[in-house]
């Protein structure tokens, strides 16, 4: 059998190698039941939005190209802002399609049409900003900034965002979508972006935690009183 020594060392790993990765273990816990309880279409804001909103139909539209002869295409989309319709051309010109005019940016009226668009027709409007710059944790992060930000009045803090420079409704934001972001955050214990689960801290603790295991495994098999039975050498009689 192992000697009492190595024994209690090996219990004594077991012991701190529990307690400093316990946290964590607890983390993966409770964010895997939250994952698996939720749904990811509430996650994601489906509720508070138009299942689709209605296309208005366009005459008398005039090709990007007729309208600015010197403009190479390489790709066109049709959207409406305000009741208008609007080019967005090579995924960076905001063209009105029927006079050629581009736009910078949309306002805060078109914003607000927008966003009436796709969200549901009972939300109060609370408040609208404008956003030029986001933090590595910000809700909004990695995306094409400006923004326009629409408040609503409700207690799940709902916000949506509309592109100031695309004219396009982006994403909406709440509660719940904050409180799985920050689950999903510990859960790959990637503290930068979320999703790398190639991390090196994932990667140790998921290593501290299989030692743990082990050891506690190999706790049991060198302290069982049916292990140690089974291995006793069996005494030969003395004739």
């Amino acid at each position: 059998m192992v000697k009492r020594k190595t024994a209690l060392n090996i219990r004594k790993a077991h012991r701190y190698l529990g307690i400093f990765i316990g946290l964590q273990f607890i983390m993966w816990t409770v964010s895997g039941l939250y994952f698996s309880w939720t749904d990811l279409d509430e996650i994601h804001g489906d509720q508070f939005k138009k299942e689709e909103p209605i296309q208005s139909s366009f005459s008398d539209l005039k090709s990007p190209t007729k309208l600015h002869p010197e403009l190479n295409v390489t790709s066109v989309k049709l959207q409406e802002i305000s009741g208008q319709p609007f080019y967005y051309v090579n995924e960076k010109i905001l063209m009105d399609a029927l006079n050629g005019e581009i736009i910078e940016e949309i306002n805060e009226q078109q914003a607000l049409d927008i966003a009436s668009r796709h969200m549901k027709a009972d939300l109060k409007v609370s408040g609208i900003e404008r956003i030029t710059e986001t933090g590595k944790h910000h809700e909004y992060r990695e995306r094409l900034l400006p923004a326009w930000v629409i408040s609503y009045d409700t207690d799940k803090n709902l916000k949506a965002y509309v592109g100031a420079l695309t004219g396009n409704f982006n994403t909406v934001r709440h509660r719940d979508w904050r409180w799985f972001d920050f689950l999903w955050m510990t859960h790959t214990m990637d503290y930068e972006g979320r999703d790398d689960f190639n991390n090196l801290l994932l990667r140790g603790f998921s290593l501290m935690g299989l030692i743990t295991v082990l050891s506690g495994f190999l706790l049991w098999y060198i302290s069982s009183p049916t292990v140690r039975k089974i291995l006793k050498p069996v005494k030969k009689n003395k004739n």
